[in-house]
C-alpha cells in the first residue's frame, strides 16, 4: 500500500513538472530559467541521491540545460576572476621590483616570490568559497617553511595584495589571516588530479622566464569537472586591453603593465568567452571575444613559445612554410598566447614536442583550452588527439599542442602530422 501511494505521489509530481515547463515556454524565456530551477528541486525531492545531484550541476550540450550550467558555474567564474585579479596585484608589484626572489626547483625551472604569493592568494580564495574542492598547483611551501627571510618577504606581499572594492574582497575571503594560513594555502595545491570530482588547475605565474626577463606572463586558473576543463580564467597584466590590437614580433619582449595594458580572460564551457580590463577593485564589464575568421590561411599569424626548449621552432617554421605563411612568428611566454588567438589578435598556436619524454603540465593549458574553445577554436595535441586532463598532473598521453580556428583546423593538423611524421 505504501508503494502504491509513493508511485501515485511521483506521478502527480511528474504531471506538475510538465505543466510548469510548458507554461514557461508559453510565457517568456526568463520564466524558463526559474522553471528549470524548480524542476531541479522537484527531482532532488524525488531522487535525492548525491550522484544524481552532482549530475544536475554539470553542464550539458542541450539548450534548456544551459540554464542549469549558467547557474551552476556563474559563481565559480566570478570567484576565479576575482581571485586571479587580486593575485595580479601581487605579481605586478614583484614584476616592477629589482629582485624577484628567484629560486630554482628540482627540475631546474625558476620560481619567484611572485609565484608563491600568488598561489597562496588564489588557493585561499578557492578554499574560502569551495572548501571541498581540490587544487593542482604548480608550487609548494617547502622553501617558505625552511627560509624565514623568504617567508617574511612573501607574507608582506600577500598582506599588501588587496582589492579596493570591499564587496569583491569579501567575496573571496578577505586577507589571509596568518603566516601559517598562507603556508597551508600554498601546500593545498598538492592534489594528484584525476577524472572524478571538482579539481582546480593553477599556475600562479605561467611564463616565469618571461616574467623574469620583462616579457609576457599570465596568472592562470581552471576548474575541471570530472577531468574536463569547464571554467577558465587567465590574467595577463602586460597585454593590451584593446582586443583589436594586432600582435607584433616585439610583444613578447620589453613588456610592461602601463596604461592601456592588463586583460582578464574568462570562459565557461558552453557559455562563450570574454575579455575585460584588469582592475584593482571589482570586475570591469566583460566583452565577448571570438577567434578571427580566417579565409586565407597564408595570412595567418601564428604564435609560439619564446623558449626553444618548450616548442620546436624548426618544426613550427616548416609547418608555416607548408601553409604558405610568410609573416614571422610571434613569440611570447605563457598562456597569453591562448588569450591572444581567442580574441583574434593571432590565429594559430603551435607547441610542438621537442622530446619524446617531456610531459606537458595540466596547469599550463587547462584555462587556455576552455577560452579558445569557447571563442570558436579547436585544441588537440600534435597528432589530433583531444587533450586528456583526467589522468593526473600531466598530459602524459598527449604530445604537443595545436590550437586554431575550427574552419582551418583540419588543414593545420594535417600539415602538422605531415611534418612530424617525416621525422619518424
Amino acid at each position: 500500500m505504501t508503494s502504491f501511494f509513493t508511485q501515485l505521489h511521483k506521478k502527480k509530481i511528474t504531471l506538475l513538472s510538465l505543466i510548469i515547463l510548458a507554461t514557461s515556454f508559453i510565457l517568456a524565456p526568463p520564466f524558463l530559467s526559474r522553471s528549470v530551477s524548480r524542476l531541479v528541486q522537484l527531482k532532488s525531492h524525488l531522487y535525492p541521491s548525491s550522484a544524481i545531484q552532482q549530475k544536475l550541476r554539470r553542464p550539458f550540450n542541450t539548450t534548456p540545460n544551459r540554464y542549469i550550467a549558467r547557474m551552476a558555474y556563474e559563481n565559480e567564474l566570478e570567484v576565479a576572476l576575482l581571485a586571479v585579479q587580486r593575485a595580479t596585484l601581487l605579481t605586478k608589484s614583484v614584476f616592477h621590483s629589482h629582485s624577484k626572489g628567484t629560486l630554482t626547483k628540482s627540475d631546474n625551472s625558476p620560481v619567484t616570490i611572485g609565484d608563491l604569493g600568488a598561489q597562496a592568494l588564489i588557493i585561499s580564495s578557492i578554499k574560502h568559497v569551495f572548501p571541498e574542492d581540490e587544487v593542482v598547483g604548480e608550487e609548494d611551501a617547502d622553501d617558505l617553511r625552511k627560509d624565514e627571510a623568504l617567508r617574511s618577504l612573501v607574507w608582506d606581499l600577500v598582506q599588501a595584495a588587496k582589492l579596493d572594492d570591499s564587496a569583491a574582497e569579501d567575496k573571496i575571503g578577505g586577507p589571509i589571516k596568518s603566516v601559517d594560513a598562507m603556508l597551508d594555502s600554498v601546500d593545498s595545491g598538492r592534489s594528484a588530479g584525476g577524472r572524478k570530482g571538482r579539481i582546480w588547475a593553477l599556475d600562479p605565474i605561467d611564463g616565469t622566464k618571461g616574467f623574469l626577463r620583462g616579457g609576457q606572463y599570465a596568472v592562470c586558473l581552471a576548474l575541471m569537472i570530472d577531468g574536463v576543463p569547464t571554467v577558465g580564467v587567465i590574467g595577463t597584466p602586460n597585454l593590451p586591453v584593446d582586443d583589436k590590437a594586432p600582435l607584433d614580433a616585439d610583444i613578447g619582449a620589453n613588456a610592461d603593465d602601463s596604461d592601456g595594458k592588463g586583460v582578464l580572460f574568462g570562459a565557461v564551457k558552453g557559455e562563450g568567452a570574454t575579455s575585460r580590463p584588469l582592475s584593482s577593485g571589482g570586475l570591469k564589464e566583460g566583452s565577448k571575444i571570438f577567434m578571427k575568421p580566417l579565409n586565407d590561411i597564408s595570412q595567418a599569424t601564428f604564435c609560439e613559445s619564446v623558449e626553444a626548449g618548450h616548442s620546436s621552432h624548426g618544426d613550427n617554421a616548416a609547418i608555416a612554410s607548408k601553409l604558405g605563411i610568410t609573416k614571422p612568428s610571434v613569440r611570447m611566454d605563457s598562456q597569453a598566447k591562448y588569450g591572444s588567438i581567442a580574441r583574434g589578435a593571432g590565429d594559430l598556436y603551435l607547441r610542438l614536442p621537442v622530446s619524446k619524454t617531456y610531459q606537458e603540465k595540466i596547469w599550463d593549458h587547462a584555462a587556455g583550452v576552455v577560452i579558445v574553445q569557447e571563442a570558436g577554436g579547436e585544441v588537440t595535441d600534435a597528432w589530433g588527439k583531444p587533450l586528456d586532463f583526467g589522468i593526473g598532473r600531466t598530459l602524459k598521453d598527449n604530445k604537443g599542442v595545436v590550437a586554431a580556428p575550427k574552419g582551418v583546423f583540419p588543414r593545420v593538423i594535417e600539415v602538422v602530422k605531415e611534418v612530424l611524421g617525416a621525422k619518424e
